[in-house]
């Protein structure tokens, strides 16, 4: 059994301080260092002092917050488990930024687990689904870069969507609709995504330099409060396969 412990190092050189009983770390250092059981064996004084912070840890991880009617999974460019995030960026993203978000894009590579079964949720599987600390953040965008973010978007097999819905043929994003119009290049449209894909990330260099509107909104915590507001409806799984958000005109396709 191998147990990793977080060393928080404070660097004493580098204190500020008002007055004689109160300072403040001008910077910290972060190290994890493992512990190989197999090798150490068990250490009893580390395990009761870790004890009180992992149980509580386990009790926040195993409330219940919904359940869900039918099993969710992941798949390329369109699924249950995609359409669910985005959703939940697009409902939640509107509720709390309290605006009119037009569209939510969620990037393949964020959806953390394969599936989640059918039956109550937890919050330790949002967290096992959406690991990652990304802010869901809200960007402005007009039609014609819409149109330039899905082809890129299109080019590397398409992400989930919600709001929209868009075909991919010859890896380019073809009959963009938005809140079921047809994409109009000089309208000004609201994208909820995080703020990992609005820096740039996943190759997504075309919003860098876009305007970020952010409240320091975690995903996971839109994630959870999204389950907790619609646990007793429908709406929670999604029906994709009647949706179709993203058709692939291709047969094939190695993302």
């Amino acid at each position: 059994m191998k147990l990793l412990v977080q060393v928080v190092l404070l660097a004493t050189g580098f204190f500020a301080s008002c007055s004689p009983t109160r300072f403040v770390p001008a910077e910290m250092e972060y190290a994890s260092i493992e512990i190989n059981h197999e090798k150490t064996g068990e250490n009893e004084a580390l395990k009761n002092m870790l004890r009180p912070y992992s149980d509580s840890v386990e009790n926040s991880m195993n409330i219940n917050i919904g359940s869900l009617g039918g099993e969710m999974t992941k798949s390329w460019p369109e699924c249950s488990l995609g359409a669910f995030m985005t959703d939940a960026y697009l409902q939640m993203g509107s509720d709390t930024f309290r605006q009119k978000v037009d569209f939510a894009l969620m990037n393949m590579g964020g959806i953390r687990l394969g599936s989640l079964p059918a039956g109550t949720i937890t919050r330790g599987r949002i967290f096992e689904l959406m690991p990652f600390d990304n802010l869901l953040v809200l960007l402005k965008l007009n039609g014609s870069q819409v149109q330039n973010l899905l082809s890129d978007i299109a080019a590397k097999g398409g992400w989930p969507i919600s709001g929209g819905s868009y075909t991919i043929s010859d890896k380019k994003a073809v009959d963009i609709k938005i809140n079921g119009k047809p994409l109009d290049p000089e309208k000004i449209y609201v994208l909820a995504t995080s703020d990992y894909i609005a820096n740039g990330g996943d190759e997504s260099s075309i919003l860098k330099n876009i305007p970020q509107i952010s409240l320091g909104y975690l995903q996971r915590d839109a994630l959870i409060a999204y389950v907790k507001k619609f646990a007793s409806h429908d709406k929670m799984v999604p029906k994709t396969v009647s949706q179709n958000r993203v058709i692939r005109t291709e047969t094939t396709y190695e993302p």
